[in-house]
């Protein structure tokens, strides 16, 4: 999906001042990173690694995994495609809402999908790929550990892809690398874009069973992750450049947030992390999304084009105490027109 992702700043050009619609909190300092970027610039006069090895090998030093068991990836979004793509005309399940780059890479590759709202339904289906995200974006709710283990561990016969890029903003467990590297039927995907809040950098890794991996690398096309992006992956894996997550303060924001909705009759979802999906009572998301950016420079993500919701809805994630205030100020002035 090229169109209708969040943060898609480029649209109003400079109007933007406080960024609700990306699940990224916005205000963190990446000067050193920069400044290392800066005495390393060279680095893009030269060809990357055509397969990113050396951060393959990082990560496997990190997790205690054999370096097979780990591909790095121009972001998790690559990691869905190569997945889809090997899984060419298999059959897809989708328990939805969710991300929506599943849908597609299951449907430029031929995939019959299957769309469920439950876990429960997925151990009766014929499916042969599961796609579940946890924490599912856009609610930020968490599958139960025990729950979902339970149910990988019931169908050996089907592959489950577990999207967790926002595993770090959850206040709940989720699955592990002892789970995943105990199973044969299991690919989770992970994303240092979100881990250290560098969007614009595309990396992401995928671990799972070596023999599926290899599959993938022959997929994956030469000098996927550029030199850059490499390069700041080592360096913030090796250093700690203020950008820890703290989830715990971000979670209680977005239940602050969810809290002051509720009190002006918006639905909203429970959420296990830093961000939350709501509803409208009535109008569009998308009038809400340019009244905001008009009146306020916030930008909300509409979420009327995830799978199964409908036009009132729409995503947005904690930021700052005080930024949080202006939005709920807004959103106040907004329900009263």
């Amino acid at each position: 999906m090229i169109d209708g992702h969040g943060d898609d700043l480029y649209r109003y050009s400079g109007k933007i001042h406080i960024n609700f619609s990306t699940n990224i909190p916005q205000n963190v300092c990446h000067d050193r990173l920069l400044e290392h970027l800066h005495e390393c610039g060279a680095v893009f006069r030269n060809y990357p690694e055509p397969e990113p090895k050396s951060i393959e090998q990082h990560l496997a030093s990190i997790y205690d995994l054999p370096q097979e068991s780990i591909i790095v990836t121009n972001g998790a979004t690559e990691a869905i495609y190569l997945l889809a793509h090997l899984f060419e005309g298999k059959k897809s399940a989708i328990i939805v809402p969710t991300f929506r780059e599943y849908q597609d890479a299951a449907g430029v590759f031929t995939h019959t999908i299957s769309y469920f709202h439950s876990m429960n339904d997925i151990e009766g289906s014929d499916a042969d790929v599961v796609w579940l995200c946890n924490p599912n974006n856009p609610t930020g709710q968490i599958f139960d550990r025990n729950r979902l283990l339970a149910t990988i561990d019931q169908c050996k016969n089907k592959v489950f892809i577990i999207d967790q890029a926002y595993a770090l903003y959850s206040v709940k467990t989720v699955l592990s690398v002892d789970d995943v590297w105990e199973r044969e039927n299991i690919v989770v995907l992970n994303s240092l874009t979100k881990q250290f809040m560098i969007p614009g950098l595309r990396i992401g890794y995928a671990i799972g069973p070596k023999s599926l991996l290899d599959s993938l690398r022959r997929l994956r096309m030469p000098w996927s992750v550029n030199a850059i992006a490499i390069e700041a992956a080592h360096y913030l894996l090796d250093n700690n450049d203020g950008t820890n997550i703290d989830r715990q303060t971000l979670h209680e924001e977005a239940l602050r947030l969810s809290a002051a909705l509720r009190e002006t009759d918006i639905e909203v979802e429970p959420t296990d992390c830093n961000f939350l999906l709501a509803r409208l009572p009535h109008k569009a998301a998308s009038e809400l999304k340019e009244w905001m950016v008009e009146n306020y420079g916030i930008l909300i993500r509409d979420a009327s084009n995830f799978e199964g919701l409908t036009p009132e809805y729409f995503r947005i994630a904690a930021q700052e105490h005080a930024q949080n205030d202006i939005f709920i100020k807004a959103i106040k002035e907004w329900m009263l027109l």
